[in-house]
């Protein structure tokens, strides 16, 4: 099934993309992550996805968009509430993709993690599918996150602190202060 996977970061990747293969499933990658925020951080996480995806030969494409000013814009006025949004603009534009490019399905690596809301994020992707008319594959990757962020620590592979924006860098340095 041609499948296109949505991805933050390289680190969460590694479980998915393993998965994906093992069921006969070889993803084409694809950034997009207009919330990842300062720019140092953008670049960094872009940078060693590119990095590790040539490593381990998957395709990847790249919607290049640093996006601080139109996200900050789009949370402004419930920053408590942003990860719908989050959710919502990095899906449909992978649904969008998936559609344009002819892939059949899509899914993202933001389901490996623990700490995203897994139930939202398959209720966002197959919103976003059914716009587009590409099938959203709602898997349940987080049984192997663990796995996976040991092998990015053997790898070397930059190991974010924060989800992506600048306001959950916030919330991190508020929890550490408690």
């Amino acid at each position: 099934m041609k499948t296109l996977l949505h991805i933050c970061c390289a680190p969460c990747s590694i479980a998915c993309i393993r998965q994906l293969r093992e069921e006969g499933i070889e993803p084409v990658g694809f950034w997009y992550n207009p919330n990842i925020h300062p720019f140092t951080e953008y670049r960094q996480r872009r940078n060693t996805l590119t990095e590790y995806a040539s490593s381990i030969g998957l395709k990847l494409e790249m919607e290049d968009e640093y996006g601080l000013r139109p996200f900050v814009r789009a949370v402004a006025e419930d920053i408590d509430g942003r990860c719908p949004y989050c959710y919502r603009v990095r899906l449909e534009e992978t649904a969008r993709r998936a559609a344009e490019e002819g892939f059949e399905a899509f899914t993202t690596t933001l389901l490996v993690s623990p700490y995203q809301n897994h139930e939202l994020l398959c209720q966002t992707g197959e919103e976003m599918g059914a716009r587009y008319g590409v099938k959203f594959l709602p898997y349940d990757f987080r049984p192997r996150f663990r796995e996976g962020q040991a092998e990015a620590r053997a790898l070397g592979l930059y190991m974010q602190k924060y989800c992506g924006c600048v306001f959950s860098e916030e919330d991190r340095y508020r929890k550490k202060k408690r």
